[in-house]
């Protein structure tokens, strides 16, 4: 399972004109379901999501997570995360979830972040999203587990 984490001034998504969900300061988690993905994996990464200190301090370091900053998540699923890109110049989506396995991982790692006590805005799994972001820093980093 892979997550892409923006930290962010603020951040939306629209799926045909309709923004479905915006958050303010936080995390902009884009969310690639690997076909080897389980519950385990899920859990794994939802807990480095949410631990992963990318927030400035009163001493400007990074070593506050999401929650200590008092931000929220928007997850946006992002199966392009998972292709394989090491030969030729065509990804192939081999390594991705196919769309059964992936989007009860995905909603079960919306549910699980939730159930720690942030607040998460989504995306629409399997949908034509625009995604609109506030990068804060630029501060980006890949996460895998």
């Amino acid at each position: 399972m892979i997550a892409l984490l923006q930290r962010v001034r603020r951040a939306s998504v629209e799926v045909d004109e309709q923004q479905v969900g915006a958050i303010g300061p936080g995390l902009l988690v884009l969310l690639g379901v690997e076909a080897t993905d389980n519950l385990q994996s899920m859990q794994k990464l939802a807990d480095k999501v949410l631990k992963y200190r990318l927030f400035n301090d009163e001493n400007g370091k990074m070593n506050l997570n999401v929650q200590q900053h008092g931000g929220s998540l928007l997850v946006v699923s992002q199966f392009t995360l998972a292709a394989d890109t090491n030969s030729g110049l065509r990804p192939s989506f081999t390594p991705a979830a196919l769309p059964e396995v992936a989007e009860p991982l995905y909603q079960a790692f919306v549910a699980y972040c939730a159930g720690q006590g942030i607040a998460v805005a989504t995306g629409q799994f399997g949908a034509d999203m625009q995604v609109s972001l506030v990068n804060d820093g630029p501060v980006t980093f890949w996460l895998q587990v």
